[in-house]
């Protein structure tokens, strides 16, 4: 345990903050039972900054770091989190390099703090502790073999895919919903199958049980039901004096309960978070958790606001500021900053997608010419394929960019498969890492692996089974080795992380006959390696790198090395968190934001509003905020191709256009930009070509 000096710790590390910042810092430290705190912190306001600074206050007035729980939404978060407290409290205490890191020990993210309460406690709630954990991938294909088994595959009307049926399992399990209510207001397409849908969810389940494995959802899920039993539930809130939780907008109803669960008086408990940038309802969040947080407990919850953004400039707050007040629900904010500049935020009317996409191009290479790189540069719309256009006219001018989010690391095949020999061998009755182990030597189909994987169901020793099984005969010249691998990784006869290097030895002849690009996914395995040695033990790489993938390597295309330039293109959902000196905004009309899908319901619409505003606070010097005035459609009527006129968002109403730079472009009449005028004269040289070869 940290110890501190008898003599009172000074607090000039806190100098650097402002006065709300520093309110919240201080807040509740040194009292017994500190009342809950909700600090809404404004885009660019220094939430991180803030955070860390209040875990580090806590430290240093006393609290024990290994009584402090920090969950945050991915691990790369936390770790950075912990980094920053632990330089901050440093200096102050005196202690070495990484110590307090070490011992703020219960810093992570729901899912991975989960995990590790779970092991902790599986003998109490009827767990094997060496369960594994499913990735959504594997998910669905244990979801398919339930499907398959129940004989809904073969339905005469097509049953919901795998990927759709996992989806609305998860979230009826995240939202704490009905079946038959999601399935309506999410999932209608599929209202017809909900008698069908419970039975297969009800098989899912008893499938899962049955293989000893766990999927996302399991470690909110089993971790709720855990918080229930009372002798349980005061063990994990007892070993916890402050539970401080950071981007409390995104958390989803199971969340929420298992957070209450662990603070019921709200002693000790801190959120942060935005509800103005509440926009992931798609995975089951809801803005509610953050808006009805200080009626939850009774005093009410303190509540500090964090309104001075250090981002942007103040035009550019005062037109989002403008879009986010027209919200009707929201705690009252309104961002401001020291940044003054004369400049303000650019609407831009272009003639349509062609026009808009040579726009950006123009734009950001001039932008480039001033001294601004292209990785300062970032377009951002409300639907990946809003970028179509604009990706063919970079791509014509040789302009690298990179567009996010694509596949992630783990979702490339090659490194599934090598995941899954590790995940087998932990667990070998993991059924869907088994299947597709097993389908990788050549000769054994899903028939054939389906009755090895039956056969060591029912056995005691699953491994021993698959050793004395007779070898099968299309697939002779390769079992040997794979029983022998399964055998040596099982009784760990390699140590950690060795194991994966005898796992790559067996796959790469296999992965050769099945890629032909094998080389360059070899490089793929050796990164996997890499990280691995980062874990101290296969089932802690499996179950943190199942939690929190890293990014893609080979089977992202078109991403430029680290040291080249390049322009940033993004949904608005993935720009989250990130920032620019110079943004555009595609397609703000009617139809792309908000999006056709989401004008269903006021919460909907509210939710499309607040993309706009995350979008706009993305913006550092300067936005431009692009509208064309007519799109190209296929196939829409039965005159064929046709252009359909747009209207402005509705987010931008004329009263609020005196906050922008109205810009035409190019610079010519209005009527010209409408279509309204003949243009150039037209000639049709296909036809004289033509003409040449007739008489």
């Amino acid at each position: 345990m940290l110890a501190l000096s008898d003599s009172i710790p000074s607090t000039a590390y806190l100098d650097t903050l402002n006065a709300e910042q520093r309110r919240a810092v201080e807040h509740g430290v040194g009292q017994a039972n500190p009342p809950p705190l909700l600090v809404i912190a404004g885009a660019g306001s220094g939430k991180t900054n803030t955070l860390a600074h209040r875990v580090a206050h806590l430290v240093v007035n006393g609290a024990d770091p290994r009584r402090i729980l920090l969950m945050t939404f991915s691990r790369r978060a936390a770790s950075e989190m912990s980094r920053r407290v632990e330089r901050i409290a440093g200096k102050v205490l005196g202690t070495s390099s990484g110590a307090l890191t070490d011992a703020l020990s219960w810093a992570g993210t729901f899912h991975g703090i989960g995990a590790r309460l779970l092991r902790e406690h599986a003998g109490q709630i009827g767990l094997d502790p060496a369960f594994t954990i499913h990735d959504r991938e594997d998910s669905a294909d244990l979801m398919n073999l339930v499907r398959h088994e129940l004989g809904l595959s073969d339905a005469k009307s097509r049953f919901p895919t795998k990927g759709t049926c996992l989806a609305i399992y998860s979230r009826v399990v995240n939202a704490q919903g009905d079946l038959d209510e999601v399935l309506k207001t999410v999932f209608p397409w599929c209202a017809m199958w909900g008698e069908q849908l419970r039975t297969l969810f009800a098989g899912y389940v008893e499938a899962k049980q049955s293989q000893n494995v766990l999927d996302y959802d399991d470690l909110l899920l089993y971790w709720a039901g855990m918080m229930v039993e009372p002798a349980i539930a005061a063990e994990v809130s007892g070993r916890f004096d402050h539970v401080l939780v950071d981007e409390y907008q995104d958390t989803n109803r199971l969340q929420s309960s298992v957070l209450l669960a662990l603070k019921p008086q709200g002693h000790g408990l801190t959120v942060v978070g935005d509800d103005a940038q509440s926009i992931y309802s798609f995975r089951a969040a809801t803005v509610r958790n953050i808006l009805d947080f200080p009626a939850t407990f009774s005093p009410p919850a303190d509540i500090v606001t964090l309104d001075r953004n250090y981002r942007s400039t103040q035009p550019i707050l005062t037109a989002a500021n403008a879009v986010i007040e027209l919200a009707s629900e929201r705690f009252t904010k309104n961002l401001w900053t020291e940044r003054q500049s004369d400049a303000k935020p650019q609407l831009v009317t272009v003639k349509d997608e062609a026009d808009q996409a040579r726009y950006v191009v123009h734009k950001i290479l001039e932008a480039r010419e001033g001294g601004t790189a292209l990785t300062q540069q970032a377009v951002l719309f409300r639907t990946s394929s809003h970028s179509g256009p604009l990706e063919i006219e970079l791509t014509r001018r040789n302009i690298p960019f990179v567009k996010f989010g694509g596949l992630k690391f783990l979702d490339a095949a090659h490194i599934k498969d090598l995941l899954a020999i590790l995940r087998w061998v932990e667990n070998p009755r993991d059924r869907v890492a088994g299947f597709r182990v097993l389908q990788l030597l050549p000769g054994i189909g899903p028939a054939s692996a389906g009755k090895v994987l039956d056969a060591m169901h029912e056995a005691v020793q699953p491994v021993k089974v698959l050793a004395e099984l007779p070898v099968p005969l299309r697939a002779s010249e390769g079992w040997a080795g794979l029983v022998e691998l399964v055998g040596r990784l099982v009784r760990r006869e390699a140590s950690w992380p060795l194991e994966l290097g005898c796992a790559r030895l067996w796959y790469e002849p296999l992965m050769e006959q099945s890629y032909e690009d094998a080389a360059v996914r070899v490089a793929d395995i050796i990164q996997l390696e890499q990280i691995a040695a980062g874990y101290p033990s296969r089932e802690r790489f499996l179950t943190e790198l199942t939690l929190d993938p890293p990014d893609a390597t080979s089977d992202q295309s078109g991403v430029p090395s680290r040291d080249e330039d390049y322009l940033i293109l993004s949904t608005i959902h993935s720009a989250k968190g990130q920032e620019w000196k110079a943004v555009h905004v595609l397609n703000a009309v009617d139809g792309c934001i908000p999006s056709d899908l989401g004008t269903g319901s006021t919460h909907e619409l509210e939710e499309e509003r607040r993309l706009l505003y995350v979008a706009m606070t993305r913006a550092k010097d300067e936005l431009h905020v692009i509208t064309p005035q007519r799109f190209y459609v296929t196939q829409q009527s039965q005159y064929g191709d046709r252009h359909i006129y747009a209207q402005r968002t509705r987010f931008i109403p004329r009263a609020m256009t005196v906050l922008f730079d109205d810009v035409l472009w190019p610079a010519v009449t209005p009527a010209r930009i409408e279509g309204l005028s003949p243009g150039p004269a037209r000639v049709d040289i296909g036809a004289q070509m033509r003409g040449m070869w007739t008489k």
